[in-house]
C-alpha cells in the first residue's frame, strides 16, 4: 500500500476524515495530502483537517481539532444529553486560560476560559450528530458550568437544565459535589438546587 492508499485507509476508517497530526503519526509526508487534493480524492475542510470527497462537514469535528483542549461544554453539552430541546445557535466551547488561538474570532462561538487544572476534569466522549468522536464535559461538570455562569444564561434555559438533571435518574450528586468543590462553587450549586428538595 502506498502512501497515498494509506491517508485514504485512513480517512475510511475515520468517518472520512484525515487530519494532519494523523498523517504524521503514521509517518506519511504532508505533501501526500497536497497531492490528494489536487486529484479531487481529498477535500481540505479546515487548516489540517481534510475529507474524503462528499463528506457532509461536521462542524463539531472541525472546531474539536483547532486545539487539543477544547472541549464542548455549558448548553453545547446539555444538548447532547437532552437536558435543553433547543439547538443551541452559538456553540459553547471551554479552552485554557491561555488559549489564543483562532476560535477567539469565531461568531459562532461562545468561548469560555477555565485554569489549566481544570480542563480535563469531567471529561468524556460522545458522538457528533455525524457520528465523530468529541470531546465534552459530563452531565455534572456541565450543571457546574452553567450554575459558575448563570448570569451569562437565559434563566428560562438555565432553569430547565437544572430541573432536568435533579429529575434525571443517572444523575450523580455525590460526582457533582466533588466537582463543585474542585471548582470552588459549593455554595452555587446547592443553592441552586435547594428550590427543587
Amino acid at each position: 500500500m502506498n502512501s497515498c492508499e494509506k491517508i485514504l485507509n485512513i480517512a475510511q476508517n475515520n468517518n472520512g476524515y484525515i487530519t494532519t497530526n494523523m498523517v504524521e503519526e503514521n509517518n506519511i509526508a504532508r505533501r501526500y495530502l497536497y497531492i490528494l487534493t489536487n486529484k479531487n480524492k481529498l477535500e481540505k475542510v479546515e487548516r489540517g483537517i481534510y475529507s474524503l470527497p462528499n463528506v457532509l462537514k461536521d462542524m463539531y469535528f472541525c472546531l474539536q481539532k483547532k486545539s487539543k483542549y477544547v472541549v464542548f461544554s455549558h448548553m453545547t453539552a446539555l444538548f447532547f444529553y437532552n437536558l435543553s430541546d433547543r439547538m443551541p445557535h452559538l456553540i459553547d466551547l471551554t479552552v485554557t486560560d491561555t488559549y489564543r488561538g483562532t476560535l477567539q474570532n469565531e461568531e459562532n462561538i461562545n468561548l469560555f476560559r477555565v485554569k489549566k487544572e481544570n480542563i480535563n476534569l469531567g471529561i468524556t466522549q460522545v458522538e457528533s450528530p455525524l457520528g465523530n468522536k468529541i470531546k465534552i464535559y459530563n452531565l455534572e461538570r456541565s450543571i457546574c458550568d452553567i450554575v459558575r455562569n448563570k448570569d451569562k444564561m437565559e434563566l428560562e434555559l438555565f432553569n430547565k437544565a437544572i430541573r432536568g438533571y435533579f429529575n434525571n435518574k443517572n444523575k450523580d450528586m455525590v460526582k457533582l459535589m466533588d466537582y463543585a468543590k474542585k471548582l470552588n462553587i459549593e455554595k452555587e450549586v446547592v443553592k441552586a438546587f435547594e428550590v427543587l428538595t
